[in-house]
């Protein structure tokens, strides 16, 4: 099985991996106004939000393949990776919650995993560890979502097409969701691994 790099490689915050990262952050709120743009009693613009989503999913393949494949791994880009990440995840369960395309509960066990993910930073960072990096699970999760929200967005058409979508785009939020906690949870557990490597020291 290949072993891919994950140590920082370079220091440089001009490279196209970091520069593909930060595009995706830009899209963000681009992405929120579109598909918040209705409720406030504007057209609309659905395509467009689908194509923002759809650029995100492409770019966050591309800034960690090109990284690997370039000796490009620094470590802005190992913040702003998992940033635009979370971003895109948090903006459209705004979006999506508020159009009424989902359940707030489900909305609800998505944002309280990232305010258990945020609970523990300030231990790692009380012991001089950094965010840790995301782990397989978490971008597989991640991927669920991405490919579930944009289904959903499609399901609220009153068409076959919605219809469809609304089957796939469920399952993939229910894999993604699970996946979520379970990536959250092994954090968790490697949170506690380094600190209590550390002599004298406990994770409260």
């Amino acid at each position: 099985m290949e072993v891919q790099e994950t140590r920082v490689q370079t220091d440089r915050v001009l490279t196209i991996p970091n520069l593909l990262s930060m595009a995706r952050l830009v899209g963000v709120p681009v992405f929120l106004w579109l598909i918040l743009w209705p409720v406030f009693g504007g057209p609309k613009n659905d395509g467009w939000a689908l194509l923002i989503l759809a650029l995100s999913g492409i770019s966050d393949y591309l800034d960690g393949k090109l990284a690997r494949r370039w000796g490009q791994i620094s470590r802005l880009g190992q913040l702003l990776d998992p940033a635009a990440d979370r971003a895109y995840v948090l903006s459209t369960l705004v979006g999506l919650t508020w159009r009424g395309i989902m359940p707030w509960w489900l909305t609800a066990i998505l944002l309280a995993r990232e305010a258990f993910i945020a609970s523990l930073l300030p231990i790692l960072r009380r012991h001089g560890y950094g965010p840790l990096q995301t782990n397989f699970l978490g971008k597989a999760a991640t991927f669920c979502l991405m490919y579930a929200f944009p289904l959903l967005l499609l399901s609220d058409r009153s068409d076959w097409l919605g219809n469809v979508a609304s089957i796939f785009g469920w399952a993939f939020a229910g894999w993604g969701t699970t996946l979520y906690w379970w990536a959250g949870i092994l954090y968790a557990v490697q949170a506690r691994r380094l600190v209590k490597a550390e002599p004298d020291t406990a994770l409260d």
